[in-house]
Formats: structure tokens, sequence, C-alpha cells
């Protein structure tokens, strides 16, 4: 894989996709991480001469244009954060795109409106891609949090014009190459979040390599749901019981919850309960992992070797059904295993514990992370070897 370091940029018009996908709330972002983990690259191109094109996504806009979720908010941050002046046009392709970026100047830096209000960027439309290559003579692909999509500005643009890696792209490979190639034994693995859909292939993967994988959040619903327990208005997909149940279930590397936190009203408004696995009310829900559970989730976190995370293991938004999620940070940090987390919930939580810095990385995706741990071949890094 070409990196920046293999490029001449000076007077170069740059297409870089970045993954600036920050949650937002009443429009202001609630996290700068993923802006700030892309700022080196831009720093790079910047000091070598190149005119700077900005391109990412935000939320899921699904070909149309969203009002809410223009791309304004990560321009402004990135303004302030590099003391720079940030143009934000208003698309990412047209005449009138490609005349602003003429008149661009060497260390200029235009944001260009988000990619997903057009329906061609998650077909990989050849016709879009071309569109997007017409911009710029060079493409840097640093989005590494989408770097498992098949999108035209991910891996269709690669193929179509002189590309490499930025610095944050090339520092997730390593570091993650390393931890699929050399990881140190037990290897634990902490799956939690609300669709086991999006991750049953990974569970399937991990159950494999990893020495243990627990299991909280919604989607250990679906799985004590596949194992014949009622679970009463709990999230869950009834949809995947039957895959799940495919599952080695009975496997001993796989843990899911003994005990839950239970409630009639997920926003706290009402009493919670612990409840052993098998006892729900069916007005009740699962919104946290329980007192045992976490103990025996600590016991197996605290003699990993290599830790990887992924998801919350309960509503930890609500303070009353924080406590698993918050308590596995916790373990997490105490432990002497090399700690690797990832995904949107598992960094606003650890930002919240301020708790970022004691982790050994975390990584600007969270799919993107767990399929790259699993062997699996990423579309957009698979583009640009």
């Amino acid at each position: 894989m070409k990196t920046v370091r293999d490029f001449n940029f000076k007077n170069k018009k740059v297409l870089l996709r970045a993954d600036f996908n920050e949650p937002l709330k009443d429009g202001e972002l609630t996290s700068d991480f993923r802006i700030k983990a892309v700022l080196p690259t831009i720093k790079y191109l910047v000091k070598e001469g190149a005119k700077v094109i900005l391109l990412t996504h935000l939320g899921r806009p699904k070909g149309n244009m969203v009002k809410q979720l223009r791309v304004d908010p990560v321009g402004k941050r990135i303004s302030r954060l590099l003391n720079k002046p940030v143009k934000k046009l208003n698309d990412c392709i047209g005449e009138k795109v490609e005349k602003e970026i003429k008149e661009m100047a060497a260390g200029d830096l235009i944001l260009l409106e988000n990619v997903q209000f057009h329906d061609g960027e998650i077909e990989n439309s050849p016709d879009f891609v071309g569109s997007l290559a017409n911009l710029a003579d060079i493409f840097v692909m640093d989005a590494f949090g989408q770097s498992h999509r098949d999108y035209a500005s991910i891996s269709g643009l690669s193929k179509k014009m002189p590309s490499c890696a930025g610095l944050l792209l090339e520092k997730e490979v390593k570091v993650l190459s390393d931890v699929l190639n050399n990881a140190d034994h037990p290897l634990v693995v902490i799956i939690g979040g609300v669709k086991i859909s999006t991750k049953i292939k990974v569970i399937e993967k991990f159950l494999e390599k990893a020495d243990d994988i627990l299991l909280g959040g919604a989607l250990a619903n679906t799985v004590i749901s596949a194992k014949g327990f009622a679970i009463g208005r709990s999230i869950s997909e009834e949809s995947m019981v039957k895959e799940v149940k495919k599952l080695q279930l009975t496997n001993t590397k796989l843990h899911i919850p003994v005990d839950v936190v239970v409630s009639t009203d997920p926003l706290g408004g009402a009493d919670k309960r612990i409840a052993p696995v098998g006892n729900i009310g069916e007005n009740e829900m699962i919104l946290d992992i329980g007192i045992d559970t976490s103990y025996i989730f600590n016991k197996i976190i605290s003699q990993a070797k290599t830790i990887i995370w992924n998801g919350p293991m309960g509503l930890f938004e609500v303070n009353k059904f924080a406590a698993g999620s918050q308590e596995t940070a916790r373990a997490i940090i105490r432990s002497k295993g090399f700690a690797l987390a990832g995904g949107g919930d598992t960094i606003t939580l650890l930002e919240q514990l301020g708790l970022m810095s004691k982790m050994d990385h975390i990584s600007t995706g969270g799919g993107a992370m767990l399929e790259f741990l699993t062997g699996a071949k990423l579309p957009g890094i698979e583009a640009l070897k």
C-alpha cells in the first residue's frame, strides 16, 4: 500500500476521504475524536503544498439532502483546531464545485458537502466515482472507519486515480495487523451494542481465534432469547434468533449475562431491579448487565493479555443503567493486557469517564476494526493495494 510519503503533493489537488462522522446534538458536535485523528494527514498535505479537498459523510441520509446532516459543524471545528480557514461548499460534485477548486491556492482547504446526499456513493456508481475523480489529481484514503464499505469514495476512487493511504489509515492498519497476527493470549473479545445481525459473523470468527467472548448490550438479549429464556419487552432482533441458534451456544468460550438489570422504563423513570436471566417479567426490559455478570466478566478481563472491546454492556446513556458498561471499562483499564477499543458508543463512554488516554489504542472504526481483526478483506484497504 502506498502512503502519503510516496507522493509529491506540491500544487496538486488532493481529495482526502476522511471519516468525520461525529455525533451531533442540536446541530453541534458532541465529540471531535475522529476529526483530531485525521489532523496529522491534513497538516502533512498542507505543509507539502497541496490543495486539500476534504470529503466525508455524516449520519445516514440515504441519498437525500438532510439539512441536519450538512457537514458545516465539521468544517467549523476543523477550522478552529487548525486555526486556518476551511471553505465549505454546498455540494460534493458539479460545475460550481469544480470552479471553486480551480481557484484554490497551495495550502488551501475546502470541505465538500456530505457525500451520502448522493445515491451514487452507496451504490458505488461508476458515474459518481468519475464525477468525484474529476475534482483532483490524487486521492488520499484516510477513512478507516468506513473502510469495510464498498462505496464510491471508499473503494471506487482508488481504482480510478493515483491513490495512497493517509497517516491515520496507515497507523490503524499497522496496530490492528499486529493484534491480528501476534496477539498475546488469553485473548478476550467484548462485544456489546444493539444489533447482533451486524456482528454475528464476527462472533463466529472470534470463536475460532479468541479464548473468551463476552456479550452484553441488546445484542445479548437476542442470544438469551435464542437459548429459550423470556426477555419481556427487551430490545432484540427476533428475526435473528434462528441464525443465533446456529452459533455454538454451548461453547465454553461464549459468555452471556447470568443476571441483568431490568426496569419497565428505559428512561429511568421507574424502579429497577437485578434479575437472574430467566426471571424477567413480560413488561420488563433488560437494560444492563447485573452484578454477578460484572464480577464474572471482570475476572476474565483481569487475566487477559489482549482485550478487544466494541460496544457498551447496556443503556449507559441513562445513569441508572450505566454501571455495567462503566465497570467493564474500568476493568479493562485495570488489566495488564493490551487494550484495544473501537466504535462510536464505546468512544463516547470512554470520553465520559475520562479514560481515553488509558487505552493502548482507540480505533476510529467500530465495525471496520472488528472485521479487520477477524482477517476479513476490507474493500477500502484492498483497493489501495
